[in-house]
């Protein structure tokens, strides 16, 4: 153990440079440790590689690992620590002498630069490369970037070139995207200065997490489930508004070339030199916020155990793993962990961010309503849940016994976990107790809608049973387009909310368990290709902006050449 030794140790050290200190292995090590042979990987550099086609064509027929979902309270300015959790408890499985792996995603430059900061963990707990995969890891972004966006230069110039589809120009609703923040390019006019640039008409940007694209390379199976979704894809409408598809274009065959090396998942390791999946990057906020499926059913192929993340709080991130992604691959986790924090427990209670050290225990126990909520709804899905606190040096005894009396009362357990600062020392319990429920084959999964509901009460129930709302307001505007959707054969498809991640509510500001509140759909969009319908709630963007002091201010090289402020 090296409690005190990693508290004198983390006053000096930032996570970017305990990353840079670790020992790492060659990735073949790595791959071997799940039985990966060097021949099918694809090494970019010594310490990541890509995992080849043929060989999880191969694997097909082993028997499947159990799968843990770890999921989180709503977000606070205090930090979670999801995927330090994550990484914890990958870690601590292997500790225990299990066969585990962890699975994900990659990380967007948009929060990198903006206000997030990176995706790969903290402290003790962390995947590396760590400046590689918060930068540009092995180019899949950039990939599903310029495939989005050869899509959206083949439909303007199929237009300027005399539109034999008869795509009218006020309905094309395929819009650019760059992963990056800029809300300057959330809506503009393309085709400007004359004819020779085409036919100008309104359009836009998303963040590239936000696209289609990215959604359908995180829930395709293989290559040819990636060009037949692709192809489906609805890229705008006809004058009589019947749908243009991406195959109409023939831009399908096109998009997936520049996808092939992106559909193969990476694998990286952690600072303990564990085997960890890093593959696809959809928000929860604003996408469906999981991992691929293709590295999650490859690492359950190759690991007893494969611990996964979803993004943001359970509300979102989880909410949408096991409606979509185990809708869609099929998949069923055996076990849920809800990650929460004494000080994310006193925001919630009111407390503000500078007030944080002080011991606050009628804070924590105000606040726990929100992790109450998050408790109840995991719950709802017939799965066995378990709390991870993740322990910060100056939490008190009192302050945690409190969080640990209140999930008592909700009928589920609560475990201290402090890999931050001892890695897998820290998650031992944790990584005990989550075998025990897993092996016990407690619960009966299930969805929280059937596929054969029409979309309106799908989208009424999430409002209604996740976020506890009154209702979700929808416009007959928006009523009338979904019945469309539905009379097209699309009735059947999930649900995928695009709302604030900092509270049940769509107002960032109200924390805690809110109720007597409504949910305003603002906009629905069909997502064919990746088989989901989207619905806008509130102000959420697609887009997100830059904060007024953005993290870039604080990134640069040192005299070294090294990053410094990345996190």
């Amino acid at each position: 153990m090296r409690d005190k030794y990693s508290e004198i140790v983390m006053r000096y050290k930032s996570d970017i440079e305990i990353a840079r200190d670790a020992s790492k292995l060659p990735i073949q090590d790595i791959g071997n440790k799940l039985n990966i042979p060097s021949n099918h990987l694809l090494p970019f550099g010594h310490d990541k590689a890509k995992v080849s086609t043929e060989f999880i064509e191969h694997i097909n027929e082993n028997s499947d690992g159990k799968l843990i979902l770890v999921t989180a309270i709503n977000p606070t300015p205090a930090g979670e620590g999801k995927t330090t959790t994550t990484v914890g408890l990958g870690d601590g499985l292997n500790k225990i002498g299990k066969k585990a792996a962890i699975c994900i995603r990659e990380a967007s430059l948009g929060p990198c630069f903006g206000m997030k900061g990176g995706a790969a963990g903290g402290g003790y707990a962390q995947v590396i490369p760590m400046e590689e995969m918060n930068l540009h890891f092995t180019g899949d972004f950039h990939a599903i970037t310029s495939a989005h966006n050869l899509l959206s230069a083949m439909i303007d110039n199929h237009i300027y070139w005399g539109n034999q589809l008869g795509i009218d120009q006020r309905r094309v609703v395929w819009k650019r995207v760059l992963d990056m923040n800029d809300r300057a390019l959330r809506q503009i006019t393309v085709s400007l200065g004359g004819i020779a640039n085409g036919f100008p008409r309104e359009g836009g940007f998303d963040i590239t997490v936000a696209s289609e694209v990215m959604a359908i390379l995180c829930l395709a199976t293989d290559l040819e489930d990636l060009q037949e979704r692709l192809g489906n894809i609805i890229v705008a409408y006809r004058r009589d508004k019947s749908p243009v598809f991406c195959r109409d274009l023939k831009a399908d065959g096109a998009m997936t070339v520049l996808l092939k090396q992106a559909m193969q998942p990476n694998i990286v390791q952690t600072l303990e030199n564990n085997p960890a999946f890093v593959h696809g990057g959809p928000f929860a906020n604003i996408a469906h916020g999981c991992n691929s499926v293709i590295a999650t059913k490859t690492a359950l192929k190759l690991a007893d155990y494969v611990v996964t993340e979803a993004g943001f709080g359970a509300d979102l991130g989880a909410e949408k793993f096991l409606n979509i992604k185990c809708r869609k691959g099929k998949l069923k986790p055996s076990v849920i962990v809800i990650v929460a924090t004494v000080r994310a427990m006193k925001m919630n209670g009111g407390v503000m961010k500078s007030d944080l050290d002080a011991e606050n225990v009628m804070a924590v126990k105000e606040g726990c309503s929100n992790l109450g909520r998050h408790i109840e709804n995991m719950k709802s899905f017939g799965v066995p849940v378990i709390v991870a606190i993740n322990h910060f040096v100056k939490d008190t005894d009192y302050e945690v016994a409190a969080i640990s009396d209140f999930v008592k009362l909700q009928g589920s357990e609560a475990i201290v976990c402090k890999h931050w600062a001892n890695g897998s020392d820290g998650t031992i319990e944790l990584a005990d107790r989550v075998v025990e429920l897993a092996d016990s084959k407690e619960g009966d999964f299930k969805f929280l809608y059937e596929d054969s509901l029409p979309l309106l009460d799908k989208i009424q129930i999430i409002a209604k049973r996740i976020y506890r709302a009154d209702e979700a307001v929808i416009s007959g505007t928006i009523k009338d387009q979904l019945a469309v959707w539905e009379k097209a054969g699309y009735g059947n498809l999930p649900v995928c909310m695009a709302k604030t991640q900092y509270s049940f509510s769509t107002d960032p500001n109200l924390r805690g368990a809110p109720e007597g509140h409504s949910i305003p759909i603002r906009e629905v969009r069909l997502s064919a290709g990746a088989g989901f319908i989207v619905a806008i709630c509130g102000d959420i963007m697609t887009m997100p902006g830059l904060p007024s002091k953005p993290a870039a201010e604080n990134i640069m090289l040192n005299e070294n050449d090294l990053i410094e402020g990345l996190f």
